[in-house]
């Protein structure tokens, strides 16, 4: 699988499939606003515009933010009408900040299609610029009291059925995407290793790792959660030599005096591991987390407890 972080936004775009996400997403809300197969349809434009009305739009900021999901609109648009035509203003995609008042972009065509498409364009337009806005808020308070070494990360703490387009959002926020789902990396967490016993733990994980190589060779990653520094000992322990059994090592839930201790362990045992801290993490904790010298931090409230941003469509 292409390294997903080292990709342009519109690479990411297309990787991710979100393309085919949208196409999915825009019947299932075009159905749920016109009825089953977009019939009856808007009964509210059907009596108050003429079908020969044309008009134009734009899109508006009414606060500041960070744009996400106009790359979406060209395949969400087709669902409601092939007589929209949208273009984003001039300096703006996917990634530029923007502020109140400024014009994101225009929508042309019928007027009755345009107020048909409204809601569900502003809807996702807005939720996807709510997870760059916050993604970018986190990666600026992350960096506050100086360089650090870290890199932000999502989670798969989504919305069903909006997983890619979130994580492009992310991306668009200056943050970086973690495993996609179940199937393109290996994360050992508490669950799994319930049972396992402290002096086995190093056995079992170089079982795993030997397991996932000839399961799913390309896997992008082979990661192990721990939560105690007697954890993390027994996962180094796994990957001295040549060829770590883990790429990646979760610290759940540590203090930053603890993840200072995990720093210095790793980087006398297994310099090769990174170690990404996790769990409890928020806008006023991140600075100093990332100055205990993790190499990744990765936050669900990225995805799940981003507040929309607030736009508007205008006719002009």
């Amino acid at each position: 699988m292409a390294d997903l972080n080292s990709l342009s936004l519109p690479a990411l775009f297309r990787v991710l499939g979100a393309p085919e996400a949208t196409r999915r997403l825009a019947i299932a809300s075009r159905d749920e606003d016109l009825g089953k197969g977009g019939r009856p349809g808007d009964l509210t434009s059907l009596v108050a515009t003429g079908s020969g009305q044309r008009a134009r739009a734009e899109i508006r900021a009414r606060q500041h933010g960070v744009v996400a999901g106009l790359a979406c609109i060209p395949f969400l648009a087709p669902a409601f009408s092939k007589r929209i035509k949208f273009r984003a203003a001039r300096g703006i995609a996917d990634g530029s900040a923007f502020k109140p008042s400024q014009s994101l972009g225009t929508i042309e065509g019928p007027a009755r299609d345009i107020l048909t498409f409204e809601r569900t364009l502003l809807n996702l337009v807005s939720r996807l610029s709510g997870v760059a806005t916050l993604t970018r808020t986190y990666d600026r308070a992350m960096r506050a009291k100086g360089a650090v070494a870290a890199n932000l990360f999502d989670t798969r703490k989504t919305t069903p059925g909006l997983r890619v387009l979130e994580k492009y959002a992310v991306r668009c926020g200056g943050g970086h995407c973690h495993r996609i789902g179940l199937y393109d990396a290996v994360l050992i967490k508490d669950n799994h290793i319930a049972g396992v016993p402290l002096n086995r733990l190093t056995e079992w994980v170089e079982r795993a790792a030997l397991k996932a190589s000839k399961l799913r060779p390309a896997a992008r990653f082979f990661e192990v959660e721990v939560d105690s520094l007697a954890q993390l000992e027994q996962v180094l322990f796994a990957s001295l030599g040549k060829n770590p059994a883990a790429d990646i090592v979760l610290l759940d839930n540590m203090s930053p005096a603890t993840l200072k201790m995990a720093v210095r362990w790793r980087d006398a045992l297994s310099p090769k591991i990174q170690l990404e801290s996790s769990g409890g993490i928020n806008l006023h904790t991140i600075a100093e987390v990332a100055g205990a010298g993790v190499d990744r931090i990765s936050v669900g409230a990225l995805t799940h407890s981003a507040p929309i941003v607030d736009l508007g469509l205008d006719f002009v």
